[in-house]
């Protein structure tokens, strides 16, 4: 029997369907292909300023002056309404020489030794008289030296009897023994001098030598001292200068206005965290006029708590940058916070850097108008920081008050038009975020408009850091802190700070009183100001 076969399949053409959704279907993938295509482009646009900006801060200078820095507005108006604050402003001082060209003679408080070229009798013989003329200066240097001191003490034995005042009675009536006072030395029994622990402070904390090189050096002078001796006398010498450091900290903290700064150290033995974690140095400057205090203080933690312990007492302005930890004890305190413009500025000089080529062909970015709108606030403040407090506040609400408004609506119109995550996008979103600090110092006159003062406070611990790279245990951090607070206090009020920490050693085994201890803070000590004589010494006025 036959069979039929079966019957075919049924059919149906959708050809002009098919093709419509095909069509749609690859328009769809193109879509996500550029998608995927555009978020390529611009994470590779972020590696690669991300790059630049690395290879710059790794082998180009630290400069924020930048080659390509051009004021793009016309600074007519302003510099007419500057140009009335120049008669009000002091005479400037005479302009230094350049560094190229030769300065005759030595300062006159440099000790002057004579010395004789003489003639031989046969030269002179015969002569009607003779006379000198001075022919030349020469700047001598005289090696330092280690000397040993011996202390000698005179005993003197009185007789049974002998009625003699101070020397003290025996009970048996034997024969009494009186010895010279010793002087007194902060650590008791140490055989480092004053000059010595004055010496090894100094070179250490204001000039940067690790004590591995102090080690080595004072082995060229003849002495085997090795740096663990040194660095037990500065640990030793933290726990005397507590109070006087406790008495700076309630002085500052009693003053109207503190800038504020944090930077990284690494401590080796810190309980509950590894060697390679971030611990942090504090300073705060400030205080009442004319008794700035410059203080460190170490902690292992970068927490809001830290600034609450050191500003505990302290309802003033205070000035740092916009590191969120603050925001809590300026808030409980009633503090008033004002920020930075030199670490807003820097992020835009960042973002300059890192752009690559395009200032080389003068074509200006968004970070090139900002920085120069910034450049208009800071030529303000050039201008008037000869003039009291009362005319720089006028003079700012006058100039800085409309250039800051004219700056903030520009970066809220800019700022949608700048790529996500890129510098110069972070710039001007740190700038609009912290607007209220940043725009603060036209509050008073007083005020300056970067807390420049705690950085280049902070700056010689930086620069150290870099020589002697750690501190071994916390207790040594807070040491190091102890004698930075000291030197860049003394610094700050105009002392030569190897003469105040001579005096402090002098005179601090003796301080028990609160009297003796305020005699010693740097204000009320009778040693010659020096700030004119070295002019890296800020007093910050």
């Amino acid at each position: 029997m036959d069979l039929a076969p079966p019957p075919a399949p049924k059919t149906t053409s959708h050809s002009d369907l098919d093709a419509a959704r095909l069509r749609q279907l690859l328009a769809q993938q193109e879509a996500e292909f550029a998608a995927v295509l555009k978020q390529r482009d611009h994470h590779i646009q972020l590696l690669e300023e991300m790059l630049r900006l690395a290879k710059i801060q790794r082998f180009s200078a630290q400069s924020e002056k930048l080659p390509f820095q051009i004021d793009l507005f016309d600074e007519a108006e302003l510099a007419t309404a500057l140009e009335d604050i120049a008669g009000r402003l002091p005479e400037a001082e005479p302009a230094r020489p350049r560094p190229s060209q030769r300065q005759r003679g030595f300062p006159p408080g440099l000790k002057r030794q004579r010395v004789e070229l003489l003639l031989g009798d046969a030269e002179k013989a015969g002569a009607t008289r003779t006379f000198f003329t001075k022919v030349k200066e020469e700047l001598d240097y005289i090696p330092a030296q280690l000397v040993v001191l011996e202390y000698w003490q005179e005993k003197a034995v009185f007789a049974a009897g002998a009625s003699q005042d101070p020397a003290p009675a025996t009970a048996d009536g034997g024969p009494t023994l009186v010895a010279a006072a010793r002087p007194p030395h902060p650590l008791g029994k140490c055989h480092a001098s004053l000059n010595l622990l004055t010496q090894v402070i100094i070179a250490k904390y204001a000039d940067g030598l690790p004590l591995y090189r102090l080690e080595g050096i004072f082995k060229r002078h003849g002495a085997e001292l090795s740096r663990s001796s040194m660095a037990h006398w500065i640990i030793r010498l933290e726990d005397s200068f507590k109070p006087l450091l406790n008495l700076l900290r309630e002085t500052q903290n009693s003053g109207a206005y503190l800038q504020g700064d944090e930077t990284r150290i690494q401590v080796l033995k810190e309980d509950g965290k590894t060697a390679q974690a971030d611990k942090w140095m504090w300073v705060v400057r400030g205080g009442p006029p004319n008794q700035v205090a410059v203080l460190f203080e170490y902690d292992p933690s970068r927490a809001g708590s830290v600034p609450e312990r050191l500003l505990m007492d302290f309802h003033g302005i205070f000035q740092a940058d916009g590191y969120s930890g603050y925001a809590a004890v300026c808030r409980n305190n009633a503090i008033t916070r004002i920020g930075c413009w030199d670490h807003a500025r820097r992020k835009f000089v960042e973002a300059v850097k890192a752009a690559g080529g395009k200032q080389a062909r003068g074509k200006p970015t968004l970070a090139d108008i900002a920085l120069g709108m910034i450049r208009r606030l800071y030529r303000i403040e050039d201008n008037i920081k000869g003039l009291d407090t009362a005319e720089k506040y006028r003079l700012r609400q006058q100039l800085s008050v409309p250039l800051l408004n004219e700056l903030k609506t520009w970066l809220e119109t800019q700022v949608g038009k700048v790529m996500k995550g890129g510098l110069t996008r972070k710039a001007m979103e740190y700038c609009l975020n912290q607007w209220e600090y940043l725009s603060g110092y036209c509050q008073r006159g007083d005020l300056h408009i970067s807390n420049v003062l705690a950085e280049n406070a902070i700056r010689p611990f930086a620069v150290g850091r870099k020589a002697w790279l750690f501190a071994d245990t916390p207790h040594g951090a807070r040491a190091s802190a102890a004698c930075y607070s000291l030197i860049e206090t003394a610094k700050a009020n105009g002392l030569e700070p190897y003469a105040y920490i001579r005096y402090l050693l002098e005179h601090i085994a003796q301080a028990d009183t609160l009297e003796k201890w305020e005699a010693l803070l740097p204000w009320n000590v009778p040693l010659e100001k020096c700030a004119k004589k070295v002019p890296f010494f800020d007093k910050g006025k």
